[in-house]
């Protein structure tokens, strides 16, 4: 292995454990509890056991998009990038442990143009982290209609 592929190697577990650990600290920090669990919800609401499943596979693609992002750029996408971060982990604070579900559907519509914007960054310079972020801009699409439909329904 090269010093080259051990820095690559050390920087994406870095990007993980940035992603995937902050995601889970903040899930844990901010669990759905009683509240969530007696609102309305539309008919299109998933099983609870699936959202740690998706989003422990979404937070690795992220990690992955960063990761391509910083060895291959563009460096243009870095900034949506850490923006989407951040969003993604202001929503559970804001919609599980604040309980606004109105601030929630604000933070989750900026965090879907972030996404959008990575997007936009990525599509012709690097399609590997493009890729990444299709399947976590679905979900973040689905998941904001889903914080739309809540909010309607109470």
């Amino acid at each position: 292995m090269t010093l080259l592929s051990i820095r690559s190697a050390l920087l994406l577990g870095l990007m993980i454990t940035l992603v995937l650990g902050g995601g889970m600290v903040i899930g844990l920090s901010n669990p759905p509890g009683d509240w969530y669990a007696a609102l309305a919800k539309p008919s299109f609401t998933p099983p609870d056991w699936l959202f740690p499943v998706a989003w422990t596979l979404l937070y690795v693609l992220v990690a992955v998009a960063g990761w391509l992002v910083l060895l291959r750029g563009p460096a243009l996408a870095l900034l949506p990038w850490a923006v989407q971060l951040a969003l993604n982990f202001a929503w559970s604070p804001t919609f599980f442990g604040a309980q606004r579900i109105g601030f929630g559907l604000g933070v989750i519509a900026a965090l879907l143009v972030a996404i959008l914007a990575f997007l936009a960054a990525t599509i012709r310079q690097n399609r590997a982290a493009f890729a990444c972020f299709v399947p976590y801009g679905v979900w973040v699409a689905y998941a904001t209609a889903l914080n739309l439909s809540i909010l309607r329904l109470n």
